[in-house]
């Protein structure tokens, strides 16, 4: 107990810790640099009265300007080969890591699987959270297991497929958000690799004669790096909204009304559309709003052009959201935790 107050940092100032930037600050802060130091944390924060608040790479996440309570900053590293069968090899990477550095990591190691999810940021534990996807895949069709801290049992758990209920950007995790804590994960990597090229912008490496996960990654990056703003330059916390799951027929409407809009028939009969779309043609690719503002490069995008908190940024959304349900019908579902 004694080494871990030692430890707790006042006042935390964590508009470096959040890639929008925001203002934001919290009563402490603890560098969690090993999960058997969670015990020990929500012991200690039980017994102060004190809510405890989890924060990776800070990069999907709507800080408040204030935080009364411990904003435990996840630390953890390290990353391996744990494994294999005659049909794939298991990787294991610590919460703390870096999620793109892993997927180069396995890159360089040979493995393919991980390539289209290439330079999303935040950190390795947050991406079963949110099951992040991107160019036509998602975490899941990697997914092995993972471990993770059960703080209403003060035990570990392990994950797998089926336990973490993986859907479109979600996870049982973000139905309890405030129960477990993810500390390790295990991926999967396929030894007979095959590229997943079906996303506009990859399908022309179908005829490259010297097809590897070096080189799909490398697409991948190049078209991120091409629409999407830097959050080290402009801050941003990436894609802001869910791409809505909608009813064929109202998928149909607005294709009967410009059929140049992007949609993806799923498997239950619904239609999923692109929400970077809607809001573009809701006429607000490049709007501004005091300190924030939707991105000239990807409507999807909201940034923060300096010194602004966290109610500039929801009445932003608010606002969007109004525009593209006027609009067109359709209510857009924010992917950034208000927190």
């Amino acid at each position: 107990m004694t080494d871990l107050t030692a430890s707790l940092i006042p006042d935390f100032d964590l508009a470096s810790r959040n890639t929008l930037a925001l203002q934001a600050r919290s009563r402490f802060g603890f560098v969690l640099e090993d999960a058997d130091q969670l015990p020990a944390l929500f012991d200690y924060a039980s017994s102060e009265a004190l809510a405890v608040r989890l924060l990776g790479g800070g990069s999907n996440v709507v800080l408040a300007p204030g935080f009364d309570g411990i904003t435990a900053l996840i630390a953890s590293r390290g990353r391996r080969i744990v494994d294999e069968t005659a049909t794939h090899t298991l990787v294991e990477a610590a919460a703390g890591e870096n999620w793109h550095d892993l997927v180069a990591w396995t890159v360089e190691q040979g493995l393919g699987g991980l390539e289209n999810l290439a330079l999303i940021p935040g950190t390795t534990g947050a991406a079963p959270v949110q099951n992040i996807g991107a160019y036509g895949s998602e975490l899941a069709n990697s997914f092995h297991s993972l471990d993770a801290f059960d703080r209403r049992t003060g035990k570990m758990t392990v994950f797998g497929l089926q336990a973490c209920a993986f859907a479109y950007r979600d996870s049982v995790f973000k139905h309890e958000p405030d129960r477990y804590v993810v500390t390790k994960i295990r991926l999967a990597l396929p030894k007979a690799w095959r590229p997943n090229l079906g996303f506009a912008g990859l399908a022309e490496l179908s005829g490259a004669g010297d097809l590897s996960p070096r080189v799909v990654m490398e697409r991948v990056i190049a078209l991120r790096t091409s629409k999407l703003p830097d959050w080290r330059v402009t801050p941003n916390a990436g894609s802001f909204f869910h791409n809505p799951v909608v009813a064929a027929d109202i998928a149909a409407q607005i294709l009967e009304e410009d059929t140049s809009a992007p949609s993806y028939p799923q498997a239950d009969g619904r239609t999923k559309l692109s929400a970077g779309w809607l809001i573009e043609k809701s006429g607000l690719k490049g709007y501004r709003m005091g300190p924030v503002g939707v991105s000239e490069r990807h409507a999807l995008v909201l940034v923060n052009y300096g010194g602004a908190q966290q109610s500039h940024i929801a009445a932003l959304a608010s606002h969007i959201r109004q525009t593209v349900q006027s609009r067109f019908g359709i209510i857009l579902t924010p992917e950034p935790i208000f927190c």
